[in-house]
């Protein structure tokens, strides 16, 4: 796999980092859909209603001109009890086969001529589930207490939207969950090889809230395996290991990701991110602690962009010279380097960067040129803050500088 190819499949399993995913929300998650709140809040009317009759069998032609209708009779009003009654009858297009009787979430806009959804299978959990949310506060832990209930819920469907609200849950409501998480369920879940990595995610950070000192060596098995399977949602796995093992853990997890050079890409970015989110949301590890474990990545030139915005926003200076060096031996293999380096320089208060600047502009003038487009206004270093925007400004300045590396390593430079 390309290191390219690698990169877009990381920048999907770890979208909670980009600028789609609200700050602070819950670190490692990815959200897969529009929950069922959003969903019925953007509607005028939901009904639970059951089918009635399918939709009769027309002619060709009259097919043509409207598509045939099945009809509901409306059960329960979940919302907007001005625009339908119980044992109201509504038609709407409905495709796929279901005996009368069976339970289906409808939802319409547009009132008052009413535009009906495409009817939601419903089972019977699910009719007590939905007309639950309109009642649950809008935010807090005890909203996050009733999604608790249904994570791995039987009904898939209730599932998936309980982690869907955990994934875009802010990440201190979370952790106001602890008293009432379930330690010994989030373990077994975690060591279930069949739970979908992004749910995975949501665990360890659950247990990076509630976990103890009793769940390191078992995180630490996972991390030395050989098993692509146990290692699934390796960023959310190192961040809950370092949670609980603090700065005591990070001889590991640079043996295992940073330091060593066979490391795989997806593995190196994953400990890169916990990382990131250590060094942004939680004060577990001392910052300068951070920073030495980023800076072993200097020693992978193929690797170093990942890390160059980081050590520039939070002003690590130590490593001036040694980010010039590498300017001046980029390849066609490690050209990418350039453009972070430059703005590592811009952002650094030591004037001797200016310096520096100018003498790497006549290397590569097309790498100076690409870093002030990309980043006008002051590169890596300007607007620090201490929160996710960190993470996700780190991440998107790595990729932009990833657009240019062609034409840098076109530039003539040597």
């Amino acid at each position: 796999m390309s290191r390219f190819t690698s990169l877009l499949s990381i920048a999907v399993a770890i979208l909670c980092v980009s600028a789609a995913v609200p700050v602070l929300a819950c670190p490692f998650c990815s959200t897969v859909s529009q929950t069922f709140t959003e969903e019925i809040r953007s509607m005028d009317v939901v009904v639970i209603a059951e089918l009635v009759a399918l939709p009769p069998v027309k002619t060709a032609e009259a097919n043509r001109k409207e598509v045939p209708k099945a009809k509901f009779k409306v059960r329960q009003v979940v919302k907007g009890d001005a625009l339908a009654k119980v044992d109201q009858v509504v038609e709407t297009v409905f495709f796929g086969e279901a005996k009368a009787g069976a339970t289906f979430l409808v939802m319409g806009v547009d009132p008052p001529k009413i535009s009906w959804s495409t009817p939601l299978p419903l089972s019977e959990r699910a009719c007590t589930y939905i007309p639950r949310l309109l009642k649950l506060p809008q935010d807090g832990p005890a909203r996050l207490l009733f999604f608790q209930d249904y994570l791995e819920d039987p009904d898939e469907m209730l599932a998936r939207d309980a982690y869907d609200e955990f994934a875009k849950a802010p990440y201190p409501e979370i952790k106001l969950l602890k008293p009432n998480m379930n330690h010994d369920k989030l373990v077994a879940w975690i060591k279930d090889g069949d739970i979908p990595a992004s749910r995975r995610r949501l665990y360890l950070t659950l247990l990076g809230v509630c976990g103890n000192s009793g769940d390191v060596a078992m995180l630490e098995d996972l991390l030395q395996s050989d098993d692509r399977k146990k290692k699934a949602g390796l960023d959310a796995m190192i961040g809950c290991y370092l949670t609980l093992k603090g700065a005591d853990g990070m001889p590991l997890v640079e043996e295992l990701f940073l330091k060593n050079s066979d490391a795989e890409y997806a593995d190196t970015y994953a400990a890169i991110m916990a990382l990131r989110f250590h060094g942004s949301e939680t004060d577990v590890i001392p910052r300068e602690r951070i920073l030495e474990g980023l800076r072993h990545m200097l020693a992978r030139p193929k690797l170093a962009d990942l890390v160059i915005p980081d050590l520039a926003r939070w002003e690590d200076w130590s490593v001036m010279n040694e980010l010039v060096q590498l300017f001046k031996d980029a390849d066609d293999k490690t050209s990418w380097v350039r453009v972070p380096v430059i703005n590592y320089l811009r952002a650094c208060p030591n004037p001797k960067a200016k310096e520096h600047i100018a003498m790497l502009e006549k290397i590569d003038p097309t790498a100076v040129k690409r870093a002030n487009t990309f980043f006008a206004f002051g590169g890596a270093g300007a607007g620090k803050t201490n929160n996710q925007k960190d993470t996700a400004q780190a991440k998107n300045e790595t990729d932009a500088a990833k657009q240019g590396s062609t034409d840098t390593s076109q530039s003539g430079a040597p």
